[in-house]
């Protein structure tokens, strides 16, 4: 497999653009296009559970998208440093039962030279939200990007 650019060591505007690309993905909710992003042998811990290789992040991922639906993403860099990436994140989506969750979280990342994720850590809180409170409806759109996301309502 060839590289995915941006490749380290990042910059500000690369790491955000990595940042962005990561959003950009996993807002298709296709499990096969976002294990692209990592390696073969990534490893994971997602909440309390652990993940190796790709073939088991797409099943982690196609089994969370199959409960979590109208899932929308909102992504942001943390800080950076030579092949690391830190971000904080937010997700809303609904489950089976009808109601609507926001999930606050932060990850930390680290890359191969290729620009592939071998590591992800993702700790994430999860807050029950009536659906007039959702804040987040698909994928940005060009003209939202940039700007921070508000961590809450006030």
């Amino acid at each position: 497999m060839t590289g995915r650019p941006p490749l380290p060591p990042f910059t500000r505007e690369s790491a955000a653009r990595k940042v962005q690309a990561a959003e950009d993905a996993w807002n298709t909710r296709d499990p096969h296009t976002v294990a692209l992003a990592y390696s073969e042998d990534s490893v994971w811990r997602n909440r309390g559970t652990f993940i190796a290789g790709r073939a088991e992040i797409v099943g982690f991922l196609a089994a969370k998208w199959a409960r979590e639906r109208a899932y929308a993403l909102r992504k942001d860099l943390w800080a950076f440093d030579g092949n690391r990436i830190a971000v904080r994140f937010q997700y809303e989506c609904q489950d089976g039962d009808g109601r609507w969750w926001r999930s606050y979280g932060n990850e930390l990342w680290e890359f191969d030279g290729r620009g592939l994720m071998t590591r992800r850590e993702a700790s994430i809180n999860d807050v029950p939200i009536e659906e007039k409170d959702r804040r987040i409806f698909g994928p940005r759109s060009e003209g939202e990007r940039g700007p921070a996301f508000h961590l809450h309502d006030t």
